[in-house]
């Protein structure tokens, strides 16, 4: 079982895009991946009794006969690259020609899944993807486990195998202690593959104003300095 629940909604790209970024993006501390560990039904049935009793947003998580639990988890979206979406008669929004057109998320977007401790991360993915009626491929898209520690924060992406309502119930309820992010796989590991040739193509082409643009900027800085090292200069050799 893996249903979504409605927490905002997507907003319009201002200018039709964000800035898109080749670079890599500034990381958080990296922390090297926790190694699963397996409970029992009895051990899985005293967590559960006391993650429940820890909540306080009353998402709480049930244990079934068949020892399968289910709970909630929260995902904030941090996504720096605008998202192709399907349009909908329930989103109410003019579309291309081609029924589809591009959304920017805000960056403080969070949605709730309610999943099983059986769903992996790759379920969560297209979850969240089919939550905004994003059509974009879910290997675009990487989902990362965030902590606070010693005011650091570490943050590590999590295989497409593992199993985020086991993660959020050994770590508790409170989002310091464990969030979850979903992202863009980083510039250096995009599958490129997975992208359209007009998003390729689309990507050039901002590549290329952004460009220009970093170049008009440094002209005209160095234009400035020339001017007030012509204008010292004139200074100093002016006949007194």
């Amino acid at each position: 079982m893996l249903r979504s629940l409605p927490q905002r909604t997507v907003s319009a790209c201002s200018g039709g895009h964000k800035r898109f970024k080749v670079q890599l993006r500034e990381k958080d501390v990296q922390k090297e991946r926790e190694p699963h560990v397996y409970l029992s039904k009895e051990e899985v049935k005293e967590k559960i009794q006391s993650y429940n009793s820890s909540v306080t947003d009353k998402l709480k998580m049930t244990l079934n006969s068949n020892g399968i639990y289910t709970g909630f988890i929260k995902v904030q979206m941090e996504l720096c690259r605008p998202i192709t979406v399907q349009s909908s008669p329930s989103q109410g929004r003019c579309a291309h020609s081609n029924n589809e057109t591009a959304f920017c998320l805000p960056n403080d977007c969070v949605n709730t899944l309610h999943i099983s401790s059986t769903n992996t991360v790759r379920e969560v993915i297209e979850a969240l993807l089919k939550k905004f009626f994003v059509t974009d491929n879910p290997a675009k898209f990487a989902l990362y486990k965030r902590c606070h520690k010693e005011d650091q924060v570490y943050t590590c992406k999590l295989s497409d195998r593992e199993h985020p309502l086991y993660l959020r119930l050994v770590a508790g309820p409170r989002t310091e202690m464990l969030s979850f992010v979903l992202r863009e796989h980083e510039t250096g590991e995009v599958m490129w593959e997975a992208f359209s040739l007009p998003e390729l193509q689309n990507f050039l082409r901002i590549l290329d104003k952004e460009e220009n643009e970093q170049l008009q900027i440094l002209k005209k800085r160095y234009a400035a300095y020339r001017d007030k090292l012509e204008e010292a200069l004139g200074g100093v050799w002016k006949p007194g």
